[in-house]
């Protein structure tokens, strides 16, 4: 247990750096057994650990459970983080809404820190379950050992590693046992009105998931991109005619999520037949995701939709002095005295504008092309 995982934080984590690594904890026995296998790690390479746990709100044993994980982190000397989804919850769509809440509180609580990464556990079970949902039906993704946050634009520069997916749950258990160990058992893993413990009962009682899905790689064309000081992507057509339609697939749909500087993938049939269009000789203009492609016979162009303004997007963000925001999840911008940010005149770019309705300063920091590199697994490891 503690190989493996320690060779999978080697390969991806840097030795003797500053910034902590955290670690999402939610006192199952998948990341108890993380936080351990990684605490011995971070003890030989150097590293310093932060506990996070995220509160759903959704049980009345959760303050407990949030309790026991800080009494884990306690025994352990290492620093703890409380988290928790307050608001009101949806009637339906409830687990995406949490999983979705859950990276956005994570993403958050690290880049306060000051960490790049954020180790999680999942098991190869998980993508067992994965595979069994898509057979049903399901959107859910393989998980991946090395991905970007999925919550945007809390996650910007935060990744997700999961160095537990050649582990099966059963194995790791008897190691918990082993350690004299014990851990929190949630009931809504048991709950079948939900697809995830459907598709585990489905595995318990035999079933045979179809094999993982593989990814022809996009990481070569996310390279191949170049950008401008507005956000926009633009890539060769050769570069596109010459990959495989799943490496353009992925990449198409990652650039215009990062292009659009919104937070949902386009759907997939919708992206397939973009990737059809691409891969033809036609000249043509589309928008997909907040995102205006443009192709003639030599280059595609993945830039904003102006139109969005019309639908609510590029909206108005109010700043004080010294603040720093990121403004339609394409620019990081900083004002040094109070502002409105909205898009310039006949344009998707920010301006500044001061309680005097003057200009005013404004620095800028693109994102898409930082996000794309990400999405497409041109960054496999933590940046030093």
């Amino acid at each position: 247990m503690q190989l493996t995982v320690g060779q999978v934080l080697d390969r991806r984590l840097q030795h003797h750096d500053p910034r902590p690594v955290a670690v999402a904890l939610s006192g199952g026995g998948d990341s108890l057994a993380l936080l351990l296998a990684g605490a011995e790690w971070a003890s030989r390479a150097g590293r310093r650990l932060l506990v996070v746990t995220v509160d759903h709100r959704l049980r009345p044993e959760s303050a407990d459970w949030t309790r026991a994980c800080a009494d884990t982190a306690q025994r352990l000397g290492l620093p703890f983080r409380a988290l928790a989804w307050e608001g009101d919850k949806p009637l339906t769509g409830l687990p995406a809404a949490a999983r979705m809440a859950r990276h956005r509180l994570l993403a958050d609580a690290a880049r306060q820190a000051g960490a790049g990464a954020i180790l999680m556990g999942h098991t190869a079970d998980d993508g067992l379950e994965a595979r069994v949902m898509r057979a049903e039906g399901s959107t859910t993704p393989e998980p991946r050992e090395w991905s970007p946050s999925p919550a945007w634009p809390e996650g910007r520069g935060v990744f997700l590693l999961r160095p537990m997916l050649d582990l099966r749950r059963a194995n790791i258990r008897d190691w918990l046992r082993m350690r004299g160990e014990g851990w929190i058992d949630d009931p809504a893993n048991d709950d079948t009105r939900y697809a995830r413990p459907r598709a585990r009962r489905a595995l318990e009682l035999g079933a045979t998931p179809s094999g993982a899905s593989t990814r022809a790689p996009a990481a070569v064309l996310a390279i191949a991109c170049r950008t401008d000081p507005g956000g926009g992507l633009e890539i060769a057509r050769a570069a596109i005619s010459a990959a495989a339609d799943a490496a353009v697939a992925r990449f198409a749909s990652a650039a215009c999520l990062c292009a659009g500087g919104t937070d949902r993938p386009p759907a997939g049939g919708k992206v397939e037949r973009l990737t059809a269009r691409l891969k033809s000789d036609e000249p043509f203009t589309a928008s997909l995701a907040g995102a205006r492609i443009e192709a003639d016979g030599s280059q595609v162009r993945f830039l904003r939709e102006a139109g969005e303004v019309a639908r609510g997007g590029l909206a108005l963000l109010r700043l004080q002095a010294g603040e720093t925001a990121v403004w339609d999840g394409r620019f990081e911008v900083t004002v040094q005295r109070e502002a409105r940010i909205r898009a310039a005149p006949r344009s998707t770019q920010p301006v500044a504008i001061g309680r005097d309705g003057e200009f005013a300063d404004l620095e800028i920091r693109p994102l898409t092309y930082d996000r794309l590199l990400a999405a497409c697994g041109a960054v496999d490891r933590e940046p030093a």
